[in-house]
């Protein structure tokens, strides 16, 4: 059967690799983000893919997006986010006012957008249905304001998974760590910075974003029913748990 899947950030990188993923299986899928360029080509790339502006940290804007939606979600992807630090040039002297800002704009993009988009949806989300939360191996790094919205994203799902598990809906962490073929890092990733991420895993290798569709992929089927509120590391071994 057909589901109705929502996936945020579907524009450019990870998001559009999943969104093309589900639209392929026959899925419907809404692909939102605040730029509508790559928006557009995406939903190009498919008759069962829809593109739709959104800024997700924008209360407004979410509401304005239910009128978009179908009455039923089966699945969400909260994508949405991004280092915001990579847009800001570091100061020289120390403004608080401006730290704030900065710190901020990576607590709304990464952990209060996912927030905002998981309450608005929360009555459409359909039994049996799941969430996703695609996190970072930042989270459990030195990263600042960015890894911190990370790990309040992780810690937040815990609540989600509660709250939505008697619905038999299940809410999940997808935790990329070095992700070749995205936006992620604009222009400021060098070849030696590249070689030590690279070189920190155990595969030897830099991720794609298949790998993350694999991951989330098997999130949402029917084999991962009885998993929820986990964190799924994919990251090449270059963090490991046990």
């Amino acid at each position: 059967m057909s589901r109705n899947i929502l996936v945020t950030g579907g524009g450019t990188g990870i998001g559009r690799a999943v969104a093309e993923h589900f639209a392929a299986q026959g899925d419907a899928v809404v692909i939102t983000g605040r730029r509508f360029g790559p928006l557009k080509e995406g939903a190009a790339q498919s008759d069962n893919v829809r593109a739709v502006r959104c800024d997700h940290t924008d209360p407004d804007a979410l509401h304005r997006l239910l009128t978009e939606l179908p009455e039923r979600i089966d699945v969400l992807i909260n994508n949405a986010g991004g280092n915001t630090d990579f847009d800001s040039e570091p100061g020289t002297e120390v403004d608080l006012a401006s730290y704030a800002r900065a710190f901020r704009a990576n607590l709304d993009a990464n952990l209060i957008s996912a927030a905002l988009t998981t309450k608005a949806l929360e009555s459409r989300l359909s039994a049996g249905g799941a969430v996703v939360q695609i996190g970072s191996i930042a989270a459990d790094q030195a990263s600042g304001s960015y890894g911190a919205a990370k790990a309040g994203l992780a810690n937040w799902n815990l609540n989600v998974a509660a709250e939505l598990g008697p619905r038999g809906i299940t809410a999940n962490v997808v935790a990329p760590g070095y992700i070749a073929d995205t936006e992620f890092f604009r222009s400021y990733l060098s070849a030696e910075r590249r070689g030590r991420l690279v070189d920190s895993t155990a595969t030897g290798r830099a991720g794609v974003p298949a790998d993350i569709v694999g991951a989330v992929a098997f999130l949402v089927s029917s084999a991962a029913r009885h998993i929820t509120g986990q964190v799924l590391n994919v990251n090449g071994g270059a963090r490991t748990t046990r």
